[in-house]
């Protein structure tokens, strides 16, 4: 895959609008163990409320869906793939974000704490991204001349 192509994947993912029309994956595969996601949101989703059992089961889901989002993420950043390939991962990133937003807004949890957490892990890995592709070293200029 090309450098822009990944850049392109990259932005496309981390667009605001990208789970806009997008679907919840029928299944999806985390840590080796396929989880019929849509079902399982649906199934949450309906009810008014989430009974304490249910919310450690959908918390924890989160925590997974998370983690997997992450992986598949560096796997675009980082990984020799090809343009099919990453378009694939980025068509399944956008898919577990639409399964997010519709868990997270199920009701009150901490997920403000969670979001902020969230978009600090994105962007330092977006700007350690971005150092190795312009071949700076992790502190930039204060190594130059010296």
């Amino acid at each position: 895959m090309q450098e822009y192509e990944r850049k392109q994947l990259l932005e496309r993912v981390e667009r605001e609008g990208a789970t806009v029309g997008a679907d919840i994956p029928e299944t999806i595969t985390i840590q080796g163990e396929e989880i019929d996601l849509r079902t399982f949101v649906f199934e949450i989703k309906r009810r008014e409320t989430v009974p304490q059992g249910e919310r450690d089961r959908v918390e924890q889901a989160k925590r997974n869906l998370r983690r997997e989002r992450i992986e598949r993420l560096e796997a675009i950043e980082e990984g020799d793939i090809t343009r099919e390939e990453g378009e694939e991962l980025a068509g399944s990133i956008i898919g577990i974000d639409r399964a997010l937003n519709a868990l997270e807004s199920l009701g009150p949890t901490n997920l403000e704490r969670e979001q902020q957490a969230q978009k600090a892990q994105d962007r330092k890995r977006w700007m350690s991204f971005l150092k190795k592709a312009l071949g700076k070293d992790d502190d930039g200029a204060s190594r130059r001349g010296r």
